[in-house]
């Protein structure tokens, strides 16, 4: 099953929420917790994670926050996921380390790892501006990938 970290979630739910306040200079990172209620503290270390890979810029002071580090339709869900959970994965011989016992004699990784491409391409034609729209026409795939990040 296709499953996004806890953190990966927060993390879009937060970019959604920023992009979607394009009237407002910065929100807090409390703001954005309190309204999803997601621990403040676990709100912060992805937040501060965004900024780190310049998906968000931060302003410090009492009228610091967060906003969108470059517009929504530049940043794609794949961006956000990678940001947080680092590159997208579909089975555990999917990285470089080549680490499996049965690597060598696998009949089903190459075909796994196009499966993965497929999945990341899609991820990545998927902008925060489409998510954070309020009635964007979603095409077939986008419906299929927007279904597969819920659940």
């Amino acid at each position: 099953m296709l499953r996004l970290s806890k953190k990966a979630d927060y993390a879009l739910m937060a970019i959604k929420h920023l992009a979607q306040k394009r009237d407002v200079s910065s929100t807090s990172a409390r703001e954005i917790a309190e309204q999803y209620d997601i621990p403040i503290e676990l709100m912060a270390k992805v937040l501060q994670r965004l900024v780190r890979m310049q998906l968000l810029a931060s302003t410090q002071g009492t009228r610091g926050g967060y906003m969108l580090g470059r517009p929504a339709a530049s940043i794609s869900v794949a961006d956000v996921i990678e940001a947080i959970d680092g590159p997208f994965t579909v089975t555990a011989c999917s990285t470089d380390k080549h680490d499996c016992e049965q690597f060598n004699k696998c009949s089903i990784r190459d075909p796994l790892w196009r499966i993965r491409e497929r999945i990341a391409a899609a991820l990545g034609t998927v902008t925060i501006a489409e998510i954070a729209a309020e009635s964007v026409p979603v095409t077939a795939a986008h419906a299929a990938v927007l279904h597969h990040a819920r659940s």
